[in-house]
This record gives structure tokens, sequence and C-alpha cells, in this order.
């Protein structure tokens, strides 16, 4: 069986992303699972290594993916200049690589030559200063890709959030709520959940936007003329959605684990009360791609970059998730090209009957279990 290929762009080269990525793919265990294929430049990752203490690193170089070497971790050379690497610095130098790795890893994806992508973490300032227009990964992915709308979802073990809105500021989400993107959204959700989670018939938890989920009405109306029709209108698409739920007391009493997912509406709604319960073990996962991309759920650090002092459990996790949801996906392929996995249960029962049935007259034995 062919091994995944999983494509990894470095990030702020000033910010601790080469560090975890290093202590994650030194790990021996790593290779059996994956082929690591790093996107950036020999001579920056050795000084990386340097700085983390790493010893054993054996590599393979090319300058293109179509010679990796599947038994190796493989660096593919995305530039030549000499780099002047300032542990720590936000500048445009950390943002100029960053983009340099990052658009020689979807190339690849795009070619179909690594089979995901796992981001170590960029710095949006420094990004900015180099001149990349987007947010973020997200922004730029969906973009990269020609899809309309992805869904930033954070992941770590059972607990799911995915956002209505991501990289905005607090005084433009309001506006930017409505019903036909909670709606794609939900889908999105309901179908990677599915298709890349293997959840057959997840259940989702939808937030509320004002304080108290409205109260009705009194603090809000967004939920009584917005999200309140938006879920009506899920479920007539048999998408399990309820809510909305205040957010507060939703994560404060645990009700969120009786859920498959939950959908929050803005940025800090979903992801404060997720790196309170998984900081430094969750994965950022853009789904609703026809491309898989994960990265670690916190940022370059730069206040201990080149210290030794990166947990890498984040990047770890963001690379399993890689390597499952390709399973995932090969496995869901595999079901929906065999004819007999597009019946439902009870055409599936009566097809196998009329089929015995046949035999029996043809006088062929026919064994059945009880």
């Amino acid at each position: 069986m062919k091994k995944i290929r999983i494509g990894i762009s470095i990030g702020d080269i000033n910010g601790i992303g080469l560090e975890v990525i290093l202590k994650t793919i030194t790990d021996k265990r790593i290779i059996d699972r994956c082929v690591p294929v790093i996107y950036g430049s020999s001579k920056v990752i050795s000084y990386h290594k340097n700085t983390t203490e790493i010893e054993d690193f054996d590599y393979h170089h090319t300058k293109g993916a179509e010679n990796i070497n599947d038994d190796k971790i493989n660096i593919i050379t995305c530039w030549n200049d000499s780099v002047n690497i300032k542990l720590g610095q936000v500048n445009e130098t950390g943002g100029e690589f960053a983009i340099k790795s990052l658009e020689g890893a979807v190339s690849d994806l795009k070619m179909g030559l690594i089979d995901a992508l796992v981001t170590a973490p960029i710095h949006k300032k420094a990004m900015n200063m180099a001149g990349f227009k987007y947010p973020g990964h997200t922004e730029y992915l969906t973009e990269s890709f020609g899809i309309k709308e992805s869904l930033m979802f954070m992941v770590n073990r059972d607990l799911r959030v995915g956002l209505v809105t991501n990289h905005l500021p607090i005084t433009k989400v309001a506006e930017n709520i409505t019903r036909e993107r909670i709606l794609e959204k939900l889908n999105l959700m309901r179908e990677t959940l599915r298709i890349d989670f293997g959840i057959d018939r997840p259940k989702i938890a939808v937030m509320g936007l004002n304080p108290h989920a409205g109260d009705d009405g009194v603090l809000g109306t967004e939920e009584d003329k917005i999200i309140i029709p938006a879920l009506q209108e899920a479920k007539k698409k048999g998408i399990i959605a309820i809510g909305p739920y205040s957010a507060d007391g939703f994560f404060g009493s645990g009700t969120y684990k009786n859920f498959d997912a939950i959908l929050a509406m803005y940025h800090d709604q979903g992801l404060v009360p997720f790196k309170t319960l998984s900081f430094g073990d969750g994965v950022n996962y853009t789904a609703g791609l026809p491309i898989i991309r994960t990265s670690p759920d916190h940022g370059t650090a730069h206040d201990i970059a080149g210290k030794n002092e990166a947990n890498p459990a984040s990047f770890r996790q963001a690379l399993f998730l890689a390597i499952d949801i390709v399973r995932h996906r090969t496995k869901y392929m595999e079901m929906n090209s065999n004819p007999l996995h597009k019946k439902n249960p009870i055409e599936l029962a009566k097809m196998l009957k009329e089929e015995e049935k046949r035999l029996r007259e043809m006088g062929e034995e026919v064994i059945t279990e009880d």
C-alpha cells in the first residue's frame, strides 16, 4: 500500500514552527505512518535543528516532489536565497519565506504530488509586511482552490468547534451573520463529519450571537430573525442542528459533551472555550476543501523561539489528524464507488433476497446466515 505523503509548510522562520516540526518528524515512528515532505531550505532547517539540539536527522534533499523518497524525511528546496534569521523578531523576512514555503506546498497539493498539507504557524503582521493579502491560511487556501466557502474547524478528540465568521473585527461580525451563511456552514460541517470523521448522523449544537442567546429579543434579535430560521431550514434538509445556545452556559455546564460538533458565530466565541479545554493539543482543520489541510492550534510564539521550549504536541496531533482524514476520505470514496454501498439498507436487503431467489431457481445452493 502506498504511504501517505504529508506536505509541511514551515511558517515563520523566526518563530517556533520549525522547532515543533523537527521535534515531531524526527520521532522514528513517524516515518512508518507517513512520508514527511518539508517545503523550505535545508540551510534554514539545519539552523533550527541546531537550536533544538537534535542530532539524528536523516533526510532526502530534492528540488521537486517527483523525486520524493518514501522511506525518508524529504526537504524540497523552495528558494536558494541566503536568509537572515532573526529568532523572536516579527519582520518582513519571516513573512516572505513563509509565503514561499506555503506556495510551494500548495502547488504540489494541486498536482496531487502530496496527499495533505500541515501548515506551521504564520504571523499575520509579518505576512502582511511581505504582501500577503489574506487574513490567514484558511482564506488563502479557500481562494486558491476556487471554493466559495470553507469552514474553520478546531478539533481535539471529541471536541470539534466550527466558525460562521473567521478573522473579522468584532464590529463586523453581526453584519456577516446571515441565514444563508449559517446554513452553508452547517452543511459543510455535516458533510465533513460524515466524510472526514466517519460520523454518519452528526449532532450539531449552534451558538447564539448575543449574550444569553438574545434573551427572547431583549438583548438582540439576531437569534429570532436569523439563527432560528436557519436552524428550521437546516432541519428540513436533514441536518441535526440544535440551538441557539448561550455560549457561556453551554460550555460551562459541560453540555458540549453531548454533541459531535459545535457551530460558533465568531472567532473568540468558539476559540476561547476550545483552547481553554484543549490548548496545546488541538488542531485547526480547514474543512470543505477538495484537499486536506491541518495546523497546530497555537501561534508563532516568538517569545520562546530558539529556546528549545516549544511543545510539539499540537503539531503532532495536526500531522496525525491529516493522516486519519486521508484514510477516512479514501475509505469513503471506495465505499461510494461500490454499487452495493450506494443502496440504503432496505434496498440492499431486497436486492439480496431477489438474488437468492434467482440462484435457487437456477438450482444453485444458497447459504444464508441465521
